[in-house]
């Protein structure tokens, strides 16, 4: 344990920043669109069951992990099992590659803070989003086309974002944590409750809530639904590991786990509920089914949004520009987060100081999201990479850290559980312990394997399969071959 190493103020500065990092732009602008495409009602039920069966489960193991190492996840990963630090490296990886993407939908949102003043969409803000704003290419391959409009708020984004990380632990993320999750709720309660006394909004819920027995039975709707209860509580890719590392000697680790796994999966149910009721209410409006009045895709937050929020009347433009001011700062929180991982880690395996790795990891990953995001291809590659890296990449690494502490080295897991409770109000016992080796490392194995051969037996959706090689099975690789090269790099 060095000295030097940064400490959170405080346990609630902790768990605000863990909130911070889990409640974002992955509630409102993830898990609707990922309910709405896996049957509404029916996604429910496979949401918190991976909740209790691998999410939670999974939070607690990131967090002692972290905290009994006082190390990012290479090195904490190696102080349990020789061949883990590829693991660490392996989650690095794929934060780096969320990072890119992650910044591109931010732009979205930080676009539409200035969209709100007159409400810019329109009457038709899904023509507007995919046509007028993203200017979707239409081509099968990759189409260089640049659309400044984007670059410029991109850019910004990571100026912001790169700012709020040299600030360090204390006064960069925990700060920026404390300020806008506050702001965040409350802005964020008033719409839902202005989208459900919206005209139809009964019909929106009752989609959202009406299990379809049937969706249950196709195993996409379950692996959807443990990919996503990874990618929103932040586990299984280094965030919540590294994030704990941070934390004084004594911290009450599964109490904090309970908070933010419970308060993350409130709020996204609260985000279904806003963004079906608006659905109800354009399906109303338009005398149609609730299935027929939007696409599914990632664009749902950007459609159905400036919809409720166009029904306020004067105060719309106030309203939509305070609601994605919010949204767009509890995004940079989640930013921050991610970035955070890599910067770590590379503190700790080559002793850079906070300026240098946030300016080299920080700094080049925004020149490649810059590229990549500014041009008329973002919607597809943001689609196509969150695709692979969150069905892959965060699932496995998620599998591989059970298979590093529990299966090649049992006794890490009774050592584990041991630190975890002689500072913990919640004691695990050996029931954490089957569910984390057996339940939680069965379903992870079974959901990898069928992702993988899916992908290669059918690809991913109507994409060309050079999109899908060079920017999803390219990101896999790109995450495997780091990983095992930085290993072998000497610690300093």
């Amino acid at each position: 344990m060095t000295d030097t190493r940064e400490n959170w103020t405080s346990r609630s500065g902790f768990i605000i920043a863990a909130i911070g990092s889990a409640v974002g732009l992955g509630n409102i602008w993830r898990f609707p669109y990922v309910a709405y495409e896996n049957g509404g009602g029916a996604f429910l039920i496979p949401y918190l069951i991976a909740l209790i069966t691998a999410g939670l489960p999974l939070l607690f193991l990131d967090y002692a992990v972290g905290h009994k190492s006082n190390r990012s996840p290479p090195k904490a990963y190696r102080a349990i099992f020789k061949g883990g630090e590829t693991l660490g490296w392996w989650q690095v990886c794929v934060c780096i590659i969320i990072g890119l993407y992650y910044a591109s939908v931010l732009t979205w949102a930080g676009s539409y803070i200035y969209f709100s003043i007159g409400q810019m969409w329109g009457s038709d803000p899904e023509a507007f989003f995919f046509k007028t704003y993203l200017q979707t290419s239409e081509a099968t391959g990759f189409d260089p086309r640049f659309v400044s409009h984007i670059f410029w708020p991109l850019a910004g984004i990571w100026a912001l974002t790169l700012i709020i990380l040299y600030g360090g632990v204390k006064k960069g993320v925990e700060l920026s944590n404390k300020i806008c999750m506050p702001l965040l709720f409350v802005l964020f309660v008033l719409l839902v409750i202005q989208a459900l006394r919206l005209p139809g909004a009964a019909q929106g819920l009752n989609a959202f809530f009406t299990p379809n027995w049937s969706a249950m039975m196709d195993y996409k709707v379950w692996l959807a639904a443990y990919g996503h209860t990874f990618f929103s509580l932040s586990v299984g890719f280094g965030i919540m590991v590294t994030y704990a590392s941070y934390l004084k000697p004594k911290t009450n680790l599964t109490g904090s786990g309970l908070i933010v796994g419970f308060a993350n999966a409130s709020t996204e149910i609260l985000a279904g509920i806003g963004i079906f009721a608006a659905l109800g209410f354009m399906a109303h409006a338009a005398n149609s089914n609730v299935q027929d009045v939007v696409s599914g895709g990632i664009g749902l937050a950007f459609i159905a949004f400036p919809k409720i929020i166009s029904s306020l009347g004067a105060g719309a433009d106030l309203f939509g520009i305070l609601f994605f001011t919010s949204l767009f700062v509890a995004g940079i929180s989640s930013m921050v987060s991610i970035l955070e991982v890599p910067i770590s880690a590379m503190m700790d395996k080559l002793k850079w100081s906070r300026k240098k790795a946030v300016s080299i990891i920080g700094g080049g990953s925004a020149l490649v999201s810059i590229v990549l995001f500014s041009s008329v291809n973002s919607i597809k590659l943001v689609d196509i990479i969150d695709h692979f890296i969150n069905n892959i990449g965060i699932i496995g690494g998620a599998l591989l850290s059970i298979i590093c502490v529990a299966w090649f080295k049992r006794s890490a897991l009774l050592e584990i559980r041991n630190h975890v409770n002689a500072i913990s109000t919640v004691q695990l016992g050996k029931g954490w312990d089957f569910t984390l080796t057996v339940i939680t490392s069965l379903i992870l194995l079974v959901t990898l394997g069928m992702t993988i051969y899916n992908l290669l037996l059918k690809g991913y959706g109507d994409y060309s399969l050079s999109l899908q090689w060079l920017f999803g099975w390219g990101c896999v690789i790109f995450c495997a071959v780091i990983a095992f090269i930085l290993t072998r790099v000497k610690d300093r």
